[in-house]
């Protein structure tokens, strides 16, 4: 899961142009919900499954995890160290693959399910690159999941067609916002989630090096950002003579919009 900024919110860039992580409200990126939702659902049906929640970010980003526990997950994880600020999808995989690691190694993994995409930066890429990590076969871009035992079978929507994929667990696999709305924490989901653990890993914890993550050492780069301009008053167009229809269409054809 990702936590991001509040897109209600101001948002804000660093000056080395990164966002803002810490200054501005955050959450739990909405998109990551529905894969929460799927996992949630998936342990419904198989008894003595367990869900963990697993987050990288600042230290407010345990709000996102939580978020989770409060709608059912077992447990949590938030790696967080400063050495992290300004990775870009590669360290963020590194990252988040030696997290799962060390998590399987004291209960066996057998689904890491994302969300189709964050909802600031809509990469899309960190499922791909964490199933080349974990050397794990991938399904992504699931609007219908099914499951019987270790088989999974998903409906992946394009813009030209409709596919079909089945694979076997264990594996890594991103959802669409298309898979159903995700629940709302109850006030006994709430409550519960008190008690359920949660940890916290440094880097060091999941033996990465602080130099192989962080801004010096990303592949991509934010040269630059430019504020967004402030509203500009709308053109009223008035029908008194009939010619009201004529004006909107003009001005629809001068945007491009038909």
């Amino acid at each position: 899961m990702k936590y991001v900024p509040d897109s209600t919110a101001d948002r804000q860039f660093e000056s080395d142009n990164t966002v803002d992580r810490v200054g501005v409200d955050g959450l739990l990126s909405e998109l990551d919900e529905y894969a929460v939702e799927q996992a949630l659902q998936l342990k419904e049906k198989n008894e003595g499954t367990t869900v963990t929640a697993l987050c990288v970010g600042p230290e407010k980003a345990v709000d996102a995890v939580r978020k989770a526990l409060q709608m059912g997950a077992d447990q949590g994880i938030l790696v967080t160290d400063e050495a992290i600020a300004g990775s870009d999808y590669v360290a963020t995989s590194l990252v988040l693959a030696k997290a799962i690691e060390k998590a399987g190694s004291e209960n066996k993994v057998d689904l890491v399910m994302c969300g189709m995409a964050s909802t600031d930066a809509s990469g899309s890429v960190v499922p791909a690159m964490l199933a080349e990590r974990l050397d794990l076969p991938q399904v992504t871009f699931a609007s219908v999941v099914e499951t019987q035992g270790d088989q999974v079978r998903i409906k992946r929507d394009s813009d030209t067609a409709t596919e079909v994929i089945g694979a076997t667990m264990p594996l890594v696999m991103s959802v669409t916002d298309q898979t159903g709305e995700a629940r709302y924490p109850s006030f006994k989901g709430i409550m519960a989630a008190k008690k359920k653990p949660l940890e916290t890993w440094s880097l060091s914890d999941i033996g990465v090096d602080a130099g192989e993550v962080g801004l010096s050492v990303a592949w991509t780069e934010v040269t630059e950002t430019t504020a967004r301009p402030p509203r500009t008053a709308g053109e009223i167009v008035k029908d008194e003579d009939g010619s009201g229809a004529t004006a909107l269409t003009e001005f629809l054809v001068s945007k491009k919009f038909i």
